[in-house]
């Protein structure tokens, strides 16, 4: 999934523009404009409780750099923990297109083995996205990134939403599989399932405060995105912008998040202070 940047912006002036500007308004915006504006505004508070207008960003399972690059953009130092070589390859050249190649550090490694390559209790904000739904134990996982966090800091979480498959599946006409996936303990609708596991909104929110924090907000994202088909979105003036701030409407409203394809948790230390 690609998330075309701006033009780039001098790496000593952080980038200024509206929150929806990173990433750009495209058919990647409808995957990320919801968690980007969350996590953007994240950061803006972090940035005035803590009085610095750098933080430290940890990205783990950031892959090619779709949420590092924009933070970087916006003049935070941002350290990617992915698995892929291939992604961080891609990463580093992401980064240097971007002009915040000094800003985004790109290592090797996972959530479980974490600590063999980043600082334990170094950062100011950590990101997990797309990482619970792949690990052998959610709540390790958790508990590893929860404590790359300093003592006032927060966790922006997203993984993959069980409601969400099971209306995809139901409306593709596969209902046998939407209803093994709703009663499945891992979520998962048959063994061609390539997701291992997926969460209810109850879940997620409950192994982050399991972990010691407490959460802040929860979002369902991509609740009507991968429902529009794309020539409509594509094709109709205005439809993109449309559909942008329908997902944004929606995106907090308790009673979208059971059908949404993502969900998406930011949770706060019990230290950092109260929106």
């Amino acid at each position: 999934m690609s998330d075309p940047m701006r033009p780039p912006v001098s790496p000593h002036r952080p980038h200024t523009a509206s929150p929806r500007s990173e990433p750009s308004r495209s058919r990647a915006a409808l995957r990320t404009a919801v968690v980007w504006d969350v996590l953007r505004e994240a950061l803006d508070r972090r940035v005035k409780a803590t009085g610095r207008q750098s933080l430290d960003v940890l990205d783990t399972g950031g892959g090619s750099g779709n949420f590092a690059v924009p933070a970087a953009r916006l003049g935070h130092r941002v350290t990617v923990v992915d698995p892929s070589p291939d992604a961080l390859f891609a990463l580093e050249r992401r980064a240097a297109e971007a002009d915040v190649a000094d800003r985004v550090h790109g290592v090797q490694g996972d959530a479980r083995g974490l600590f063999d390559v980043v600082e334990r209790g170094g950062y100011d904000v950590v990101l997990c996205h797309g990482v619970l739904e792949y690990v052998d134990d959610p709540a390790e996982g958790v508990r590893n990134v929860v404590a790359a966090l300093r003592s006032e800091g927060v966790l922006s979480l997203l993984a993959a939403g069980l409601g969400g498959a099971v209306l995809a599946r139901a409306l593709a006409g596969h209902f046998t599989e939407a209803r093994q996936a709703l009663g499945d303990p891992d979520g998962r609708w048959g063994s061609g399932d390539p997701v291992p596991r997926r969460f209810t909104a109850e879940q997620l929110t409950g192994l982050v405060e399991a972990a010691g924090l407490r959460v802040g907000a929860v979002h369902g994202v991509r609740v009507f995105a991968d429902l529009v088909p794309g020539v409509l979105v594509d094709t109709e003036p205005g439809a993109m912008d449309a559909l942008l701030k329908l997902e944004a409407a929606a995106a907090e409203l308790a009673a979208f998040h059971s059908v949404a394809t993502q969900l998406h948790v930011l949770g706060e230390t019990r230290g950092a202070p109260e929106e």
